[in-house]
């Protein structure tokens, strides 16, 4: 049965609650990023200490366990897939920031911000390929091919993102081609992979599943910029207007703007920094447009195709968590 998320009320399921079925393998997966991302090179490892400091959310080794508990139990290789993911899901993130000249992540200084843009994208490109070398030694080629099919894509929505910037004419469709490939393609990789470790007569739901959740997580997130504060998000409020970047709340309030409006933000994308005053005004046009309300109409819809996609498996904690990681993923706040 379905669950529409636009029927159900604004609440926020705990990440805590829906990482419980999966707890104990969870901190296995983490235990295990210790051991595959280790170095004895003092400055790669000295790096690695730091990331593994500051935890993520371990979200995405999540959806992986919970994928994998779907319909029967899970092989052991479901922990090692969980830790690829994250290592991948790592890597991104550093070259995100390194892209993005970004000086803060989770609320800590970005590799970066600490070390060199240089230093962060060789360990970008490290964590990538300690993912590779722990899934080759799987030997699970159907994993691999996931695998390497969502990191392929997610460097396109990187060249992608470069297009979104200083062009307000950025369309609905681009936006969507751009979160399609640098976020819904690892989300919709960490469930079809959990599968390949359960049930891979499911691979195609969940898969699917992951995809629409990746959606509607972006869609959300990108939210946060207009609607969170720093100290809920970890990240510098109005930060992708600070780098003049087109997102969706943004191009759903545009629709709405006089044409006075629109020329306000055309302005304030000419400058090359601008100041707090000039992104305090464009946020309060979005919000008084309704960018964020029709942003978050499209990530419910996200959300209810990810809930459909799911209603042909058999019922059990490990799918009831799958469905909570959805109003997770548009309601949390940071």
């Amino acid at each position: 049965m379905t669950y529409p998320l636009s029927a159900l009320p604004k609440t926020t399921t705990g990440l805590a609650a829906i990482q419980a079925p999966v707890k104990e393998r969870l901190e296995r997966v983490f235990d295990e990023l210790r051991t595959v991302a280790v170095s004895d090179f003092d400055m790669v490892e000295e790096v690695n200490q730091y990331l593994l400091s500051v935890p993520g959310k371990l979200f995405r080794p999540t959806l992986v366990l919970l994928s994998s508990d779907v319909g029967g139990k899970a092989s052991d290789d479901s922990v090692t897939l969980g830790a690829v993911v994250e290592l991948v899901h790592m890597a991104t993130l550093v070259h995100d920031d390194a892209v993005d000249h970004s000086v803060l992540r989770r609320g800590m200084p970005t590799v970066n911000s600490l070390w060199t843009h240089q230093i962060a994208i060789i360990m970008g490109d490290y964590l990538y390929s300690r993912a590779v070398t722990e899934l080759s030694r799987l030997g699970d080629l159907e994993a691999m091919r996931v695998l390497a099919s969502a990191a392929n894509e997610m460097s396109v929505g990187e060249m992608r993102q470069l297009l979104c910037y200083d062009d307000i004419s950025y369309s609905e469709s681009e936006y969507f081609k751009l979160i399609s490939a640098k976020t819904a393609s690892l989300m919709s990789a960490a469930c079809e992979m959990g599968a390949l470790a359960g049930v891979p007569a499911f691979r195609a739901p969940l898969k699917r599943f992951g995809h629409c959740l990746g959606m509607a997580f972006q869609i959300a997130d990108d939210m946060l910029d207009y609607a969170g504060s720093e100290e809920e998000t970890g990240k510098p409020t109005g930060l992708d207007l600070r780098g003049r970047k087109v997102t969706l709340p943004l191009v759903g309030a545009l629709r709405e703007m006089t044409v006075a409006e629109v020329e306000q933000v055309q302005h304030m994308f000419t400058l090359v920094e601008p100041g707090d005053d000039e992104v305090a005004a464009t946020i309060g046009l979005v919000r008084r447009n309704g960018g964020l309300e029709y942003a978050r109409s499209k990530a419910r819809e996200c959300a209810d195709s990810a809930q459909a996609a799911i209603d042909p498996l058999p019922p059990g904690p490990a799918l009831d968590a799958l469905r909570e990681s959805v109003f997770y993923a548009v309601e949390r706040s940071r």
